[in-house]
């Protein structure tokens, strides 16, 4: 019997389909802190050093989220305003907020 190439095409399709549908989907980022965790070493990335700004502003009331971090440098500069103070995030926030001589944060960028 010979298969024609309408009959191999769908076939192929439906393959691939059932092969991507079991496949895991991409792997959730491993977070200790402001730092990613990769093969046992601690790396800074700016994706989890903004889940944490975020998770350190919840604790002081303020709420957002490090998608919404990530997707709004206003809400970023908003948050590190706020708890830019904070030891935790301070490093995080340098860039932001820059403090003046006196270790306070400036009102403006």
């Amino acid at each position: 019997m010979r298969l024609g190439t309408r009959t191999i095409l769908p076939v192929a399709l439906a393959a691939s389909v059932i092969a991507s549908a079991t496949a895991p989907s991409h792997a959730k980022i491993a977070c200790s802190g402001a730092y990613q965790i990769s093969g046992g070493l601690h790396i800074a990335t700016p994706y989890c050093e903004d889940e944490y700004l975020a998770k350190v502003a919840r604790k002081f009331g303020v709420r957002t989220s490090g998608r919404l971090i990530r997707s709004s440098y206003s809400e970023k500069l908003s948050v590190c305003r706020a708890v830019g103070f904070d030891t935790r995030v301070r490093e995080i926030c340098a860039s932001i907020v820059p403090s003046n001589r006196n270790g306070k944060n400036r009102i403006y960028p």
